[in-house]
């Protein structure tokens, strides 16, 4: 484990109303014990929002941590690991944290963010999706956009969210950006206030050794009450697991694993 002085320190203040941030080396990796701070900061009232344009990290070993503000544990919003795209992050205030940390061996291509300074009346534009189509080109208070996938898909979460006024005056979207998933699909993370689970080619038959994970996450406080609509499997062979786990710091999980099932879950949180 590296000690503090042998650590790659890197990192910046940014301020103006957009920019680039890039790890170290990008696009040619960044270097092993690298810990760089990036803060954002803009003006009172106004908002962040940073979008991805590329990204790879080793998974699990190197992270981008994200913060909703000063670099402090209960300010953390996401922690990003992997070769996947991430979805746009709007602040809720005006400042907002990028933390890097990458262990002793192997990088990959490391990322590059752009950001951009939000007036208080817009949520900004939550992305697009993988696999599936956006109608709605304005964001500000009042504003609907609409979610479709294409054929061979089908989505889990909200398709139309709104942009309402949120706590100090601000805007913010009322439910998560769904995701599209394909229909031979087995297992997924779900969050929103309200979903639907079922095996793959419900009401079919599901097909032997089927394994599937579903993940359900709500916010802290909530719970989450699941209404069985359907539910038939082989007895003594076939089962369905239910377990929970809860964590005041983070989020509320539940996890549902599924070996050669056929059922259909209604999932919603806030109950």
């Amino acid at each position: 484990m590296a000690t503090n002085a042998s650590r790659q320190n890197c990192g910046d203040t940014v301020r103006g109303p957009n920019g680039t941030i890039d790890s170290p080396g990008f696009p040619y990796g960044y270097p092993n014990y690298a810990n760089c701070t990036w803060t954002i900061v803009t003006e009172e009232r106004n908002r962040i929002q940073l979008a991805f344009q590329s990204f790879a990290l080793e998974e699990d070993f190197d992270v981008l941590s994200v913060y909703d503000g000063q670099l402090r544990q209960e300010n953390l919003r996401t922690r990003l690991t992997g070769f996947q795209l991430p979805s746009p992050i709007v602040s809720s205030g005006s400042v907002l944290t990028l933390w890097l940390i990458s262990d002793y061996a192997v990088s990959a291509q490391g990322f590059r963010a752009v950001y951009e300074v939000l007036p208080s009346h817009t949520c900004g534009n939550p992305g697009k999706l993988q696999n599936g189509l956006q109608q709605g080109t304005t964001f500000n208070i009042g504003d609907k956009i609409r979610f479709s996938c294409n054929v061979g898909h089908f989505l889990e979460g909200h398709a139309v969210l709104t942009c309402l006024v949120s706590t100090h005056n601000s805007a913010s979207w009322d439910f998560p950006v769904p995701f599209c998933r394909a229909d031979d699909g087995c297992g997924g993370t779900l969050r929103g206030q309200s979903g639907v689970i079922s095996n793959p080619g419900f009401p079919s038959d599901y097909d032997n050794n089927a394994d599937c994970t579903w993940t359900i996450l709500a916010e802290p406080g909530d719970t989450i009450a699941l209404v069985f609509t359907d539910f038939q499997l082989e007895d003594g062979y076939d089962f369905l697991e239910v377990s929970g786990t809860e964590d005041s710091s983070t989020w509320q999980v539940y996890k549902f694993i599924i070996i050669k099932l056929n059922l259909m879950v209604f999932m919603q949180s806030g109950i």
